[in-house]
């Protein structure tokens, strides 16, 4: 089983009412560590990478190993393209084989966001490639993306039916009081705002900023619609603080295949943990396992 479109995988969840994580990869180890996760709970996943992963292990590379390891693990897998805001980058990972696309105009007026999401829709959609884009501004920083926490600006509602309506775009990324990283304290998730938004749109959400949220506040945001649930800092703090903690413990051991280890371990319970949080374990269909 290869790479698949993240649009099938998002409106199923929708419909089952769990949600599918979509995890941030930064090495080609890490789409090993989630899809091996993914395979021992028998659930669906979403490898994702920033536009600076990209720069830093190229797109075709990235979809070569995130290829064999899908294969190889046999779940469910969708390969995609965080916040991009450079068609020519979407473009480039497209060719490479991603099966999903972020398209971030969320720091432009509605008008313009919607031009250049239906520029991206027109490219893509044909191909079977998801697309996703945002409205209101998610806080915290991505990559290059920084958005301070005074200009955060949640999604309003009728504006996202007139968006999805106008786009035509299968995934829409709402601005609802999560943001970027790690918290200093507990989110304000806006849950009636969520809900306004999954009554008149149809489309599957898409949940950013998940790192961290409380684990009923990620259930509930589920149960509202949002069937995508992005994960990227607590991922990557986990087995980089496994890495730190062997050092630590043993200064002089520098076989990589010790210290990586640990990083795995981290790494493969993290994302068992947040699998099990979104209800999509034991959700991959006989054939696939």
């Amino acid at each position: 089983m290869g790479l698949q479109s993240t649009t099938p995988m998002l409106e199923k969840a929708k419909a089952n009412k769990h949600g599918i994580v979509a995890f941030n990869v930064h090495s080609f180890d890490s789409i090993f560590w989630v899809l091996e996760a993914a395979a021992a709970l028998k659930s669906p996943v979403i490898l994702q990478t920033t536009v600076g992963t990209v720069q830093s292990l190229k797109a075709d590379n990235l979809v070569r190993v995130a290829k064999a390891a899908a294969e190889h693990f046999n779940v469910p897998t969708g390969l995609h393209l965080d916040h991009c805001t450079d068609y020519n980058v979407i473009k480039e990972a497209i060719r490479a084989g991603y099966t999903s696309v972020m398209i971030d105009a969320s720091m432009h007026p509605f008008d313009e966001n919607v031009a250049r999401t239906k520029e991206v829709v027109a490219l893509a959609k044909t191909l079977g490639v998801n697309i996703e884009a945002e409205l209101g501004k998610v806080g915290g920083v991505e990559d290059d993306i920084v958005v301070a926490e005074e200009d955060a600006q949640k999604a309003i509602p009728e504006e996202c039916k007139q968006f999805v309506e106008q786009t035509g775009v299968p995934t829409l990324a709402p601005a609802i009081g999560t943001a970027h990283g790690i918290y200093k304290g507990k989110p304000e998730i806006d849950f009636e705002r969520i809900e306004q938004i999954a009554s008149i749109v149809d489309v599957p959400l898409v949940l950013h900023g998940g790192s961290a949220v409380p684990e009923e506040d990620v259930r509930r945001c589920v149960e509202l619609g949002m069937a995508k649930v992005n994960v990227s800092t607590e991922l990557k703090n986990a087995y980089s603080e496994a890495i730190r903690q062997h050092f630590e413990d043993a200064p002089e051991s520098l076989d990589p295949r010790a210290y990586l280890q640990k990083a795995k371990e981290a790494a493969i319970e993290m994302a068992k943990s947040k699998i099990r949080m979104v209800g999509s374990e034991n959700t991959v269909v006989p054939a696939f396992v």
